[in-house]
């Protein structure tokens, strides 16, 4: 196909939050990392995976690679398997699409009319090649703005955030969500949740987050007329995730030590990866899925 993706680019509000602004550089940062490590495409993921199995001792870096995408798009499917009704001609909103693989999951897997939401100014070339590569450049739109500031009411059949709500005000987020969706229409949320409170301030510095309860999400969801249809805490199915990334940061260190130094950063990385592994196994976060339905 050869129609362009559509993009629309949304003016920031004065007084626009500092952190969003630092996020949004946070991932333009990162985006030559998340191609070398999860491309080249056309869908790149940059979130969680779900894994049932132990990973085997000793794959290669591209080994690892596949696993490590295969595991993130059946999160994707484990998404789409929550919501009853169909996704086919549906208006999708993916929100914090990175470098839309989700974005592009749902427009060919499942043939919805996808909104793809970033604030990475250089993410929008990136999806919109992407989506053409892939052929369902017709049915992605990328929309380069903060997700509170999407204009529309009454518009989406769903909406799908993968590791994007902790980046909001989850009051003024769910307010938002009433308000695009259409009536009955459904979000569909994929995250971590704290389980322990000390953990929030380790968690928040290295992810750029503002992570929250589930407890939280639920109140402020519930106050802003979206009712709980699904939760489901799918931590022990990240922990072998987390097991395929840190084999691919060592086999990486182990490919780039004979070229070079290994950058400062890695050590760090390796050890947060390795914390919230070892939170998802004791309780001290959650990651689950919630699915939940605007009132009619």
């Amino acid at each position: 196909m050869t129609v362009k993706a559509a993009l629309t680019r949304i003016s920031p509000a004065l007084g626009r939050n500092e952190a969003q602004t630092e996020i949004a550089a946070y991932y333009d940062a990162k985006t030559e990392g998340i191609l070398r490590r999860y491309g080249p495409g056309p869908r790149v993921h940059y979130h969680s995976g779900l894994v049932d199995d132990m990973p085997p001792p000793g794959l290669t870096a591209q080994a690892l690679r596949v696993r490590i995408h295969d595991a993130q798009e059946a999160l994707l499917r484990e998404m789409s398997y929550a919501v009853s009704e169909s996704w086919a001609g549906k208006r999708v909103m993916d929100v914090g699409c990175g470098l839309g693989g989700g974005s592009l999951y749902w427009a060919t897997e499942h043939r919805a009319h996808v909104t793809a939401v970033t604030i990475a100014p250089s993410h929008v070339p990136l999806v919109q090649r992407f989506a053409a590569q892939a052929g369902v450049a017709d049915r992605v739109r990328v929309l380069l703005c903060d997700a509170l500031e999407v204009p529309g009411c009454d518009y989406f059949d769903r909406v799908v955030a993968v590791e994007s709500s902790c980046y909001l005000p989850r009051p003024a987020w769910f307010q938002q969500l009433h308000r695009l969706l259409r009536p009955g229409g459904t979000v569909v949320i994929m995250d971590c949740f704290l389980g322990r409170p000390e953990l929030a301030g380790p968690f928040d510095r290295y992810w750029r987050t503002r992570i929250g309860t589930t407890d939280e999400y639920l109140r402020a969801a519930s106050q802003a007329g979206l009712e709980l249809e699904l939760y489901q805490d799918l931590a022990y199915r990240t922990v072998n995730f987390w097991t395929l990334t840190m084999d691919l940061m060592a086999r990486e260190q182990e490919e780039v030590s004979a070229t070079g130094p290994v950058r400062s950063t890695r050590p760090v990385s390796q050890r947060e990866h390795l914390r919230l592994q070892q939170a998802m196994l004791d309780g001290g976060l959650q990651y689950a899925l919630m699915v939940l339905r605007r009132r009619r």
